[in-house]
């Protein structure tokens, strides 16, 4: 088997082996251990969607204002995928870094904190539609918990963590991230408003919730009105649906039913706006001649002598 996954949760200088959850791992972490914090300090955690939810409602923002705010962009690969990692300070340090007192979201954490020393990994064998996930161990020099006399298997270790939860959310993304690898040239650079869709689906629900709620979407997709009723409460559902419109967008999976003649009607649509602002602009170019002569006291006619 081959690690065909992006590198998540983040490049790092992991032990290249395919682990699985009954591995045993020797690991422990806790305050007055000589290296606490000392990851949060050399921070450099990728978010996923269900992070992002989590860390939004802690602390009590808009996904627009916590990605404004707490992320910064970076591209995931070489077609302009977007991927959004925790800002930190000029130090590296991340921002959620209460002192001594060690994380201030702790109970919201990432997925990358919540796994560390462990990466989770996507792995398919060739010629297989579906993936396994499988672990690595990240090993870097600040980091004592390794030398603590403590072993624990990776399954017990995830419940310790609370990973499950965040696994069950993101997994439908993380199975978009591995297709679109290892589809590669077959599926084509993705078109700007694809991406931009993509990094609003995956990140920015709520701007995404405006946008699946607008009448020109529900002009475009049969869906039921419990639907619409469900994601405007809802993050988690309207996460999972984003997921399921990016198959359709990305790959062209019939994941939704579309609304019969709607592309044609969109069409439409946008030649009434195009003619209109071919409309406006000649009259802009008009009214610019006439302002070119007023100043002369010279007057123009237009139209039939």
């Amino acid at each position: 088997m081959t690690d065909t996954t992006f590198d998540i949760p983040f490049k790092s200088p992991t032990i290249p082996a395919a682990l699985t959850a009954d591995t045993r791992i020797r690991f422990r972490c806790y305050p007055g251990i000589s290296c606490f914090n000392a990851c949060c300090k050399q921070a450099d955690v990728t978010l996923a969607p269900y992070d992002i939810l989590r860390l939004k409602r802690r602390l009590g923002l808009t996904s627009t204002e916590f990605l404004r705010d707490y992320s910064v962009p970076f591209q995931m690969d070489g077609d302009g995928l977007p991927g959004v990692k925790l800002k930190t300070q000029d130090n590296g340090t991340c921002l959620q870094l209460d002192g001594d007192a060690g994380c201030a979201v702790y109970t919201d954490r990432p997925t990358v904190c919540r796994y560390y020393p462990v990466a989770l990994l996507a792995l398919r064998e060739k010629g297989s539609a579906e993936s396994e996930e499988r672990y690595s161990l990240v090993k870097e020099d600040h980091c004592k918990g390794h030398a603590e006399d403590r072993e624990v298997s990776i399954g017990d270790y995830r419940t310790e963590q609370g990973c499950a939860e965040y696994d069950d959310h993101n997994r439908e993304w993380y199975q978009l991230l591995l297709k679109k690898k290892s589809a590669g040239p077959t599926v084509g650079k993705p078109p700007q408003t694809s991406l931009q869709l993509f990094f609003m689906a995956s990140y920015d629900v709520d701007n995404f919730r405006k946008f699946v709620l607008s009448a020109g979407f529900r002009r475009t997709y049969v869906l039921p009105d419990a639907f619409y009723a469900a994601i405007e409460q809802d993050d988690e559902a309207l996460l999972a649906f984003g997921f399921r419109l990016l198959r359709q967008v990305l790959f062209g999976e019939r994941t939704l039913e579309e609304v019969a003649n709607a592309w044609e009607q969109r069409v439409e649509q946008r030649r009434d706006v195009w003619d209109a602002r071919k409309q406006a602009e000649i009259e802009r170019r008009l009214a610019d001649e006439d302002k070119k002569y007023a100043g002369d006291g010279c007057e123009t006619q237009r139209g039939d002598n």
